[in-house]
């Protein structure tokens, strides 16, 4: 009868020693689990922050004249890429008078020939904006003209994020300053940007509605 009892508490004591490492072992197999079920479920790292995207956004041309753009040919944003800025201009229709009065200044060789730079480019519309007789006696004056037409061209490229609140020198040697963000910027508070950050083959242009005039 001692016998019997003996052996019925030590079955007891070995089945309570065995409990707790079971239980452990339960547990530590669900941490587990969990531990990679939470490692398979996390997503891949993308960098698709809005960040990212308004760097996307900021390579791309902008601006409501934009669409007026052709979509193929040497006019297109792809064919004005190709081609060095005076170039480039020669094949937007909107451009025309600008292209004229480069080649009457003799600066087309210098626009085609410089590295890195930013030409503002008053489109056929801003130069309509001045009396006929003040831009006959402009385009007649060679001194006058190279002028203003080196005062829209700064030597280096900007972006559009150098815009926002800038001041910078000119080829004619007198500054411009730009303001504004997202696709709305002005340029000596007075010429707004309607297609910027167009590319070509060694500058970046902003087209702009208003010509701008040295001090």
């Amino acid at each position: 009868m001692n016998a019997l009892r003996f052996r019925r508490a030590a079955v007891a004591v070995a089945a309570a020693s065995v409990l707790p490492f079971s239980l452990a072992a339960c547990s530590d197999s669900g941490n587990d689990a969990a531990s990679n079920e939470t490692s398979s479920g996390a997503p891949a790292t993308q960098d698709d922050s809005p960040s990212a995207d308004a760097d996307m956004a900021a390579d791309k041309p902008f601006g409501p004249a934009c669409a007026g753009v052709p979509k193929e040919g040497a006019g297109s944003f792809d064919g004005m890429a190709k081609d060095p800025v005076a170039t480039a201009a020669s094949n937007n229709p909107a451009l025309s008078t600008l292209v004229a009065a480069v080649k009457q200044a003799g600066l087309v060789d210098t626009l085609n020939n410089a590295q890195n730079i930013t030409v503002f480019a008053p489109t056929n519309d801003a130069f309509a904006k001045i009396p006929k007789t003040d831009l006959d006696k402009v385009l007649a004056d060679k001194a006058t003209l190279t002028k203003i037409l080196t005062y829209h061209v700064v030597g280096q490229k900007l972006t559009p994020k150098q815009l926002e609140n800038g001041s910078f020198e000119t080829l004619q040697k007198g500054m411009v300053t730009t303001k504004g963000s997202g696709e709305d910027y002005t340029v000596n508070d007075s010429s707004k940007v309607v297609c910027g950050n167009v590319p070509t083959a060694n500058a970046t242009v902003y087209i702009v509605d208003t010509v701008l005039m040295p001090k």
